[in-house]
């Protein structure tokens, strides 16, 4: 008589139920108040009517834990959230300003680009970035500077790339393959030996491409060597 055995975990309820251990951790205005660590740090960034808060608010089942100003581009500041065990936490979601609201002053517009620039070129513990393109405009020119900008880092592998195209659900099954078509063209322009790339149609309202984004960034945070390391200490230990 055979012992029963268990069934592997779902992949994308193990990825969700991680992503719902998203809690609050600190908020910085500039760079320098961040605090240095060795977790993988996953940026969530796009422009301020790109549906960024929204989608992390759905990728970590909670209501508001990414807070969206009444006022888009008013956010100034970067919110990181610690994910995992509370006593042990495995990954950071670092939230960034949107950016290309008209109505925000350009002296803030300025110094907020240069925030984001440095975050984004210096930050050591970031390893991946999710980029929000609302996918009925599809790339506008500061998404398209953005790209540019993470590109160097990017190619080397350094940090990963995951494309959210957000509000999917306003899209018909044509304007949807257009938009994909779209990104994977100018996504292949970053693409190397090294890099790691991935595109999603995203919508929070019919909750299309949440497991999808889920398993990526889980996938970020716990890397296939991490578990086969861990396996082995269980096995020897």
């Amino acid at each position: 008589m055979h012992a029963p055995t268990s069934a592997a975990p779902d992949p994308a309820k193990l990825a969700l139920a991680w992503t719902h251990t998203a809690r609050f951790l600190t908020t910085a205005a500039q760079l320098v108040h961040l605090p240095v660590n060795e977790l993988p740090e996953i940026a969530f960034v796009g422009r301020s009517n790109a549906g960024k808060s929204t989608a992390i608010n759905r990728l970590t089942q909670q209501k508001r834990l990414a807070f969206a100003s009444k006022t888009p581009g008013r956010t100034q500041h970067i919110n990181l959230f610690a994910l995992g065990p509370k006593d042990a936490p495995d990954a950071l979601f670092a939230d960034l300003p949107g950016y290309g609201y008209a109505a925000v002053a350009r002296g803030a517009k300025l110094r907020w680009q240069k925030v984001m620039a440095d975050y984004l070129e210096l930050r050591r513990s970031l390893s991946g970035v999710v980029l929000m393109v609302d996918s009925r405009l599809g790339f506008t020119e500061l998404d398209q500077q953005l790209l540019a900008f993470v590109a160097p880092r990017v190619g080397t592998g350094e940090i990963k790339l995951l494309v959210l195209l957000t509000k999917a659900d306003k899209l018909n099954r044509r304007d949807a393959d257009a938009a994909l078509a779209a990104a994977q063209t100018l996504l292949g322009q970053l693409a190397t030996d090294d890099a790691d790339l991935s595109m999603t149609l995203f919508s929070a309202l019919s909750r299309r491409g949440i497991d999808d984004a889920a398993q990526v960034l889980h996938a970020w945070a716990h890397p296939p060597a991490q578990h086969a390391e861990d396996t082995q200490d269980n096995v020897t230990g």
